[in-house]
């Protein structure tokens, strides 16, 4: 794939699991990648599971051996912000949090280039109020990567109010030299795909909450019935509870409509700590052999 001309060098932050894939797929596209975190341990064990995913995609033929030998050196760790000086483009990738993703470009803004791009990953929240809070509006973009990034073949693209053209077409090539696919959607709360995805997922809470099916009765329904890949409680607990949360707190407050209003099941879990994977326990136990539904 070729390289652009603009960007050689992303910056990504946050080395969770969107971040390490972002990371991912930038390197073995050909770009230098950065990556931060402020947990500088999770950077390391970020490493070390691109390593283990890019083995993976060796040995199921979906890239040749010596992709990875190229991609991997490509990666380096970025211990602190005050790093990115040389990015092209910085990709924030932290927590669906707006006060936590304001702090990052409030401490990243002053360290970058002034031509420098910069991108939320954010699933949800406003992407014309996020490049307010920055130093240059013009050049911020939603760029949104499905999870797990490396086998997902969407990204959302969304323009802020102030996103200008050139950035636009720049983000749009960049995306594309990723070998993604584009959908743009207008910067509405929880853009297009959380938007339809998410209120499924706290239906299907709401379902088990009033006693209408059993986890397992309620995934296996639209497996088989819907011919989803994964049930809805089986996926909220691979995107995260605490994520599933956020994103319909956002669609509530931003939509004022009690169709989104969360499910006090949800709230219930994400409370108790019971994240889905990441935390061992949510809709599934995931400590034994096998996940085992937790009501």
């Amino acid at each position: 794939m070729t390289i652009l001309n603009q960007i050689r060098t992303v910056g990504v932050v946050g080395a969770g699991q969107m971040g390490n894939g972002i990371a991912h797929v930038c390197a073995l596209a050909g770009y230098d990648v950065l990556l931060n975190d402020q947990d500088g341990e999770r950077i390391d064990g970020a490493l070390k599971l691109i390593e283990k995913n890019m083995a993976r995609q060796v040995g199921r033929g979906l890239i040749k051996q010596d992709d990875m030998k190229a991609a991997l050196p490509r990666i380096k760790k970025a211990a602190k912000l005050g790093d990115f000086g040389a990015c092209d483009l910085a990709i924030e990738a932290a927590v669906e949090n707006e006060e936590i993703k304001r702090k990052i470009f409030a401490d990243l803004t002053p360290v970058l280039r002034p031509d420098a791009l910069l991108a939320s990953n954010t699933s949800s929240i406003s992407i014309t109020r996020l490049a307010a809070t920055t130093d240059r509006p013009d050049k911020f973009m939603g760029v949104h990567f499905m999870n797990p990034a490396p086998l997902m073949k969407l990204v959302e693209l969304i323009r802020g109010l102030a996103t200008s053209q050139e950035t636009y077409d720049t983000a749009l090539s960049f995306v594309e030299s990723l070998g993604k696919t584009i959908a743009n959607a207008e910067d509405f709360p929880a853009f297009i795909v959380n938007r339809v995805l998410q209120p499924m997922i706290n239906e299907a809470v709401y379902t088990l909450y009033e006693g209408v099916g059993s986890v397992e009765a309620i995934d296996k329904a639209m497996r088989l019935g819907a011919n989803h890949p994964m049930g809805p409680l089986e996926l909220a607990d691979f995107i995260g509870l605490d994520t599933c949360l956020s994103i319909m707190q956002v669609l509530h407050e931003g939509l004022a409509d009690t169709k989104y209003r969360p499910c006090p099941l949800l709230v219930k879990y994400v409370e108790a700590g019971w994240l889905g994977r990441k935390t061992q326990r949510g809709f599934y136990d995931y400590r034994g052999e096998k996940p085992m539904p937790t009501r």
